[in-house]
């Protein structure tokens, strides 16, 4: 078989991304646009634990922390830049930073209709923990979509061992991902899944395991992440001390293949990878070049001449609740 061109569609014919998702269903670009709306999370304020995960240094995945409570002026900031780059008139406020639906309802609504209120923002994407779900916020969700707006509900599970989950202090478990996507479902909001790939103690099985309970219980999205090791963190303290060893790329690309190839043609991958920025990254320092990522996953695809879905491990029972 020939190789890939040097310059080819990223993904653009073997994976079924949000991109495409959202062009076809809008009939123009639409990207997401991250905002910290100034949440905590239970895991750090003590309700749950002090310190959060073992991973986790915010400033990691939330690139508006100096202004916490700034919708507006985040989005109108956001707004030009993606527009300039590409191209993009219309945005999804995308809820990125701690926990997303961890306050009091009215206090949530306050800042889910501010950026409602933008005129190009067409839905949410609120991102959250499995265990801060209640009934009362999917309500108030589930009115949004039905006004047509685009919602999405991004749990981040990480994996479906509890076992991992404990021993990186993630303070819920595979039950409580259980529930909430099953009370979602009901009102007929679209999930989508965050994943981590490379978590202490876990390899390419454990990854395909998560995967396979995740598919089971019915998704619609997915987000693959792999695991940075940054600084201020307890996994940089265990990576320091040689108790943790960082997925090379060619190992994480392997894996990201084979979870595409048995994730089912209808569920929209959001990410295949993640960055951190260059002054908190330790390791592994791939991680700071996603389009080197992105590219790689492509070519092992082409190299292996498959595409998502197409793995005869598929699981053909998948469940699905349309997003359209």
């Amino acid at each position: 078989m020939s190789s890939p061109p040097a310059q080819y569609r990223v993904l653009s014919d073997r994976v079924n991304t949000f991109g495409q998702y959202l062009l076809k269903r809008y009939g123009q670009r639409v990207h997401k646009l991250a905002l910290n709306a100034g949440f905590t999370c239970p895991n750090r304020d003590g309700t749950k634990g002090h310190g959060g995960c073992t991973f986790c240094n915010n400033v990691s995945f939330s690139p508006n922390a100096d202004s916490p409570s700034q919708i507006a002026p985040q989005l109108d900031a956001g707004r030009g830049v993606l527009a300039k780059r590409t191209g993009a008139r219309r945005f999804i406020a995308y809820f990125q930073a701690y926990t997303n639906t961890y306050d009091p309802l009215d206090a949530l609504r306050e800042r889910y209709d501010c950026a409602l209120k933008h005129p190009d923002v067409i839905g949410l994407s609120i991102g959250t923990r499995p265990d801060c779900v209640p009934e009362a916020v999917l309500d108030l969700l589930a009115g949004y979509r039905a006004k047509g707006k685009e919602i999405w509900l991004e749990l981040g599970l990480q994996s479906a061992d509890d076992r991992t989950l404990e021993c990186v202090n993630r303070g819920h478990d595979f039950a409580d991902y259980r529930t909430a996507v099953v009370a979602a479902h009901r009102r007929g909001i679209p999930v989508c899944t965050h994943l981590i790939v490379g978590l202490p103690r876990e390899g390419r099985e454990a990854s395909l395991t998560s995967l396979e309970r995740v598919l089971e219980l019915g998704v619609e999205g997915l987000k693959l992440h792999p695991l940075h090791v940054v600084r201020e963190t307890r996994l940089a303290l265990e990576w320091q001390r040689g108790d943790y060893q960082p997925l090379t790329l060619d190992d994480y690309v392997s894996i990201c293949a084979d979870v595409i190839e048995r994730t089912p043609q209808a569920v929209i991958f959001h990410r295949l990878t993640g960055t951190a920025p260059g002054d908190i990254l330790l390791a592994p320092d791939w991680c700071s070049r996603k389009w080197l990522v992105l590219n790689a996953i492509e070519a092992e695809l082409y190299r292996r001449n498959t595409r998502q879905g197409q793995c005869s491990n598929s699981l053909s029972h998948h469940k699905r609740v349309s997003s359209a």
